[in-house]
C-alpha cells in the first residue's frame, strides 16, 4: 500500500535527518491515522491516502504563496522540499491536453455530466479545478 511506502520514506527521513521530509511525511501518516480512527475502520485504500496527499499539497503552495509575498524566503524554500517530499507519492496526473482529448470523445458536453465523468473514471489522477478550467475555455 501507498501508506506503507510513506511510512518508511518516513523512516529514511528520520535516519537522513531531513526534517521538512519528515514533517511532510508526519502530517500525511498522521491524516491517514485520524481516517482510521473517524470511522472509516480497516477500508481506507490508496485512493484516500491520494486525496490526502493532495490537500495536504494544495495548503503547502497556499503556505509557500504566503511566505513568498512576506518575502520569507527561507521559510518558503521549507515549504517546497515538504511538497518535494510528497509528490513523488502521487500518480502521474492528466494535464490540460489529454483533458481536452478526453473532454473531445465525451457525447454530453455538459459541465455536471464532464464533471461526473472525471470524478468517477480520473478520481485522483487529474486535478477538479483544472478539468473546470479547461472545460470553460472550450
Amino acid at each position: 500500500m501507498l501508506i506503507d511506502q510513506i511510512k518508511k520514506a518516513n523512516i529514511e527521513a528520520m535516519k537522513a535527518h531531513d526534517k521538512d521530509a519528515r514533517t511532510a511525511y508526519s502530517l500525511v501518516i498522521s491524516s491517514y491515522q485520524n481516517l482510521l480512527t473517524s470511522g472509516k475502520g480497516n477500508e481506507v485504500s490508496d485512493a484516500d491516502v491520494v486525496k490526502i496527499i493532495t490537500k495536504f499539497s494544495k495548503e503547502l503552495d497556499e503556505e509557500g504563496n504566503t511566505y513568498l509575498q512576506a518575502n520569507r524566503k527561507e521559510e518558503y524554500e521549507a515549504i517546497l522540499r515538504q511538497k518535494e517530499a510528497i509528490v513523488k507519492f502521487l500518480p502521474k496526473m492528466l494535464n490540460e491536453e489529454e483533458i481536452k482529448e478526453i473532454i473531445s470523445k465525451l457525447d454530453d458536453k455538459s459541465i455536471p455530466s464532464v464533471m461526473k465523468h472525471f470524478k468517477m473514471n480520473y478520481n485522483g489522477k487529474c486535478d477538479m479545478g483544472l478539468v473546470n478550467k479547461v472545460l470553460k475555455g472550450l
